[in-house]
């Protein structure tokens, strides 16, 4: 994660656009956060970690009107005040801990744009909504990273809570394959007994940069994989094909 953070600063995007699965749970909608402000905190033990940060508002209402001209399933969302510090929607910590190296251990000034996916519609259209982030993101005129927060498999361990499964290795071997073969949008097509079987969070925000790849064309390179409990982790960096 620092080696992507110093990356990311190296290339001082204007905005940090991230997919989380663990901010709003809206089945069957995608959500852009277009609150003013986020903020989010996570605990373990003795150590806490607080972040803070500046939404971009224009470019996410930007998204919501392309989103909703090709005929996705779209909302805004916001909460407390309609603007100013008050209006302040919650920070996830699949959100806040890849913006905690991205802009707190950087010093990024980059505003954030937080989106969610949705598992109860089509994939298909979790693509599509990629494809309408590249485009709203390439006519904005802003430096714009895009960022799919995505724990993978989640049975790779007997103790974990959902159990094991010998296929939560097959399907994070399928998404590095993917990765280093440049067919990201290839795992759309994986088998849903296997995606069952594996609980990942990641599919849906990788559906999402592939869209987001197939009108912004990038090369991946994959930086780590791990297992370091029940659950595969994994970090990749796309940069812009000249």
């Amino acid at each position: 994660m620092r080696k992507l953070a110093q990356d990311l600063k190296d290339e001082r995007p204007d905005t940090i656009v991230i997919a989380s699965p663990h901010n709003l749970r809206l089945p069957k909608h995608l959500g852009v956060v277009i609150s003013e402000y986020s903020t989010g905190r996570v605990v373990e033990g003795t150590h806490e970690v607080r972040l803070r940060a500046q939404c971009d508002v224009e470019l996410g209402m930007a998204l919501i009107e392309r989103a909703e001209r090709r005929r996705l399933p779209i909302v805004g969302a916001n909460y407390g005040a309609l603007e100013g510090p008050m209006s302040d929607l919650a920070m996830d910590w699949g959100t806040l801990i890849p913006l905690w190296f991205f802009l707190k251990e950087t010093r990024l000034k980059s505003k954030v744009l937080i989106l969610t996916p949705a598992r109860g519609i089509p994939l298909e259209q979790n693509h599509e909504f990629g494809k309408c982030i590249a485009e709203v993101s390439e006519e904005s005129r802003r430096r714009i990273a895009l960022v799919a927060s995505s724990d993978q498999a989640h049975t790779h361990r007997k103790d974990g809570p959902y159990g094991f499964d010998p296929r939560a290795k097959d399907y994070d071997k399928r998404v590095i394959e993917a990765i280093e073969g440049g067919k990201l949008s290839a795992l759309m097509g994986l088998d849903t007994k296997l995606v069952d079987a594996a609980k990942p969070d990641s599919l849906w925000q990788m559906t999402i940069l592939a869209g987001a790849l197939s009108v912004v064309p990038m090369s991946g390179e994959l930086v780590s994989y791990q297992v370091p409990t029940y659950y595969g982790m994994l970090c990749a960096s796309y940069t812009k094909s000249s």
